[in-house]
């Protein structure tokens, strides 16, 4: 129930740690390198894994983000910038194709703000106004 009222703000919030935890990803490398002296351990599983955590639970916010929006473009764009987001993660497991680090940002912030421009500005009163109506 929490999900289905909370759903856009579980999104930004999903959303925006994983933008941090992408920023952040560079200087633990740059302190655990500092920490081990010349060690070159793989990085930790647990982190790698927190990018999975994210993508599930934002995923899941989406599918309670485009049943409550009254506007059908928002259902659209939710699940293109999801999929844009799953593609560059999916790729830096594969590297399938050579991207720059820094092209997560962008899928990142669009779904913190369209989390957020849904929750303001296309939340339904009714079930009536919904966009799947």
């Amino acid at each position: 129930m929490v999900l289905k009222q909370k759903s856009d703000t579980l999104g930004a919030l999903s959303s925006g740690l994983c933008l941090v935890h992408c920023v952040f990803t560079p200087f633990l490398f740059v302190i655990q390198s500092h920490a081990t002296c010349c060690s070159h351990e793989a990085v930790p599983f647990w982190w790698k894994s927190i990018d999975v955590l994210f993508l599930v639970i934002s995923f899941f916010a989406i599918q309670k983000s485009v049943q409550t929006t009254s506007k059908k473009w928002m259902q659209y764009a939710l699940w293109i910038t999801f999929l844009i987001l799953f593609i560059i993660i999916l790729n830096e497991y594969t590297q399938a194709m050579k991207l720059p680090e820094e092209s997560i940002y962008v899928p990142s912030l669009g779904l913190v703000f369209l989390h957020i421009y849904n929750r303001k500005y296309c939340q339904c009163a009714n079930n009536t106004c919904c966009a799947n109506n």
